[in-house]
């Protein structure tokens, strides 16, 4: 994570990878009852790599944050002792760079350069060398050409890169400042399968040729497991094993690893499920054109689609295609740049009153809600409430159903979703995969007959991914339509959805 505020007077003079030491060091957020940390003992070598693994909401990122100095003394008790060179961490030192879950939390200015650039400006580096280093950042992680074309890449405007495309910006901004040690937290949950391989060796060259010691938050073990030299398990805000990562194939940790929300290298994926024929019409587009806003020109095009009761359909491509847009886009929550999306009476009829216009982006709020539910692809962009039991009820009351009902209806999803134990927390306090089945659930809460998904499983761990499944599958066996955004294959596999690539001039065939 950049620093903020004035600029220090010079980078520090310590240089080299860091050393982490933890004794007994726990921290309670504030407003909660129980802690997201207890009685952490860690020792961790310079320049040694580190998998952090474990369930949804089990401390790994409150971890991270803590060795990065992001977290403020006021907002949560801390006890025991976590250093980093023998120090408290202290971001403005710049000793350490972080990664975090959402990487729009982390664009701050509006060209790429000048973004890669800020975390250096603000630790004093000398100005000769900021530019080279922005270069050679962005060259790392695919967002620049590097040479004499660099300039073009640092011109870029932030406003118009993919979730995938600012998550290598967030990167490409920690290279620079060439930190001692680099934080990744779920690096590549918004990457597509191709890239994920590219940005994480991008981020193991960095730390090969700087020695930085290096933390990783990620769900997908299999991609690591191989390149690390430590495995660190987290399950209830403790640690509950340490070591090689031989220990992830070990007999006789499989049952603690399972309950820890561990994806086991080499567990086979659940058997995919079948395609559906498909239902109802719900929605049809045809020649569609897509545009983000603040641009003109489409980032996607050509797209005919027309998404059924009961039926999944998969938007696939690679990151800045235009996946997250063209959902937007057909959840009514963006206007056409070109072509036509209209609701078929099945869609229209589901609730009262009926819209006059058939175009999605047309209707009223209420209208909406009861109709097409979207998940975006950065949960926090949609919470409206100060607890997650008030943010699940908004939808219910927004259509005006009864109190009775709605009291049933949160309860229900609080369960199956597992938030229960999180119903009076403030949402913004969650942790990313906690985030993102509140946003799931808050969609799900008033029973739209279409579903639009960015990145369902995202930040979720073996447990919880399982959980979405089973709740989207049932979904689909009462007849709701599924439109999924996502780089998921397996989870794409398991609903069975029907794969339709997105691009510049894709055309999009009917589900």
């Amino acid at each position: 994570m950049r620093t903020t505020g004035r600029p220090a007077p010079a980078v520090s003079s310590a240089r080299g990878p860091a050393v982490i030491t933890a004794r007994g060091y726990g921290w309670r957020h504030a407003g909660r009852k129980a802690p997201a940390l207890t009685d952490i003992d860690l020792a961790v070598p310079a320049g040694q790599r580190v998998l952090l693994v474990g369930a949804s909401g089990s401390g790994k990122s409150t971890l991270l944050h803590a060795l990065t100095g992001v977290l403020p003394a006021d907002s949560g008790h801390r006890t025991g002792e976590l250093l980093v060179d023998g120090r408290r961490p202290d971001p403005a030192r710049g000793r350490s760079g972080l990664v975090l879950q959402d990487p729009e939390s982390q664009v701050i200015l509006a060209r790429a350069g000048d973004d890669a650039a800020f975390g250096m400006e603000n630790l004093g580096v000398d100005p000769e060398d900021i530019w080279p280093r922005v270069d050679a950042a962005l060259h790392t992680v695919g967002l620049g050409p590097g040479g004499a074309a660099a300039a073009e890449a640092r011109a870029r405007l932030t406003r118009t890169l993919s979730g995938g495309q600012k998550q290598r910006l967030a990167l490409a901004g920690v290279l620079a400042m060439e930190p001692g040690l680099i934080a990744l937290d779920e690096p590549t949950a918004n990457i597509d399968p191709a890239s994920a391989p590219v940005l994480r060796d991008a981020a193991l060259r960095a730390q090969a040729v700087t020695g930085a010691t290096l933390l990783v938050v990620d769900h997908r073990v299999d991609l690591w497991c191989d390149h690390v030299d430590r495995v660190v398990v987290l399950d209830r805000s403790r640690i509950v094993a340490d070591g090689t990562p031989d220990l992830l194939t070990d007999p006789g940790l499989r049952d603690l690893l399972r309950t820890a929300g561990v994806r086991i290298p080499g567990t086979p994926p659940p058997p995919a499920r079948r395609p559906a024929a498909g239902g109802e019409a719900l929605l049809t587009a045809r020649d569609l054109a897509v545009t983000r806003p603040g641009r003109r020109e489409p980032v996607a095009g050509g797209i005919d689609l027309t998404l059924c009761a009961g039926t999944a359909t998969a938007l696939v491509g690679p990151n800045g295609a235009g996946k997250s847009t063209t959902a937007l886009t057909l959840g009514g929550l963006l206007r056409p740049a070109a072509g036509a999306v209209w609701a078929t009476d099945a869609l229209l009829r589901t609730h009262r009153p009926v819209p006059r216009r058939r175009e999605p982006a047309a209707w009223r709020s209420r209208e909406l809600v009861t109709r097409i539910g979207s998940v975006f692809q950065e949960p926090e962009h949609q919470f409206l409430t100060d607890s997650v039991a008030s943010e699940l009820a908004f939808g219910l009351h927004r259509a005006r159903l009864p109190e009775a009902r709605i009291r049933d209806r949160v309860e229900e999803l609080l369960g199956v979703l597992r938030l229960a134990h999180l119903a009076r927390a403030h949402p913004h306090t969650l942790s990313g995969g906690e985030k993102r089945r509140l946003s799931v659930a808050c969609m799900l809460a008033c029973s739209p007959p279409l579903l639009v998904l960015d990145e369902p499983t995202f930040g979720q761990d073996a447990a919880t991914w399982e959980g979405l499944r089973l709740l989207l599958t049932a979904e689909l066996d009462r007849g709701t339509g599924i439109l999924l955004v996502s780089h998921d294959e397996p989870f794409i596999a398991a609903l069975g959805a029907h794969e339709h690539p997105v691009g510049a001039r894709t055309a999009v065939g009917a589900a």
